[in-house]
């Protein structure tokens, strides 16, 4: 068993972020219907099981969720449209993820009901996430000079390892 005083904090927000994405895909696949609210609803839930297990701290589990959120639905955009394909979204091959909870969700998700999800989402999505926020596995693009960062896990997004710049979106 891994000893969890040798995780960062980051390591340890990155495994409560997955937590929270494995079970608001479980409740995905339990819900009869799907709307940006009842996702919503779903990762409120995740969010209020790790407080209450003190896992993370009610900021520490807002912000999450809000990033959680974000991710979600630039997933269920991006697999909304035409012939878009999971590693597509990712920016690499899917079977370098390190991420179990986002692989369950590329590999067992209806793509109906994400295409569902992203219709009628209320959401804005995250154009530009910031240095300092966490986000789920996927490539970044630094909007200063376009250099790739890929995260095959939840992580910290550092600065541009190239230029410093803050500012990314999600790239291929």
């Amino acid at each position: 068993m891994e000893n969890r005083q040798t995780k960062t904090p980051i390591d340890v927000l990155g495994e409560v972020y997955e937590t929270m994405y494995e079970r608001a895909v479980e409740g995905i696949h339990k819900a009869e219907e799907l709307s940006a609210p009842i996702l919503h609803e779903l990762i409120e839930e995740a969010k209020e099981e790790e407080v209450k297990l003190e896992k993370i701290s009610r900021e520490e589990g807002d912000k999450l969720a809000e990033w959680l959120k974000q991710d979600v639905h630039e997933v269920a955009h991006f697999l909304s449209k035409e012939g878009a394909e999971a590693k597509d979204w990712l920016g690499f091959e899917a079977n370098a993820l390190k991420s179990v909870a986002l692989d369950k969700v590329l590999s067992t998700v209806d793509e109906t009901k994400l295409k569902m999800l992203a219709l009628k989402s209320e959401i804005k999505h995250r154009l530009h996430p910031r240095t300092g926020e966490i986000i789920g596995a996927g490539t970044l693009v630094c909007d200063e000079c376009g250099e790739k960062l890929h995260f095959h896990k939840a992580g910290k997004i550092p600065p541009c390892p190239k230029c410093h710049g803050t500012s990314f979106h999600r790239g291929h």
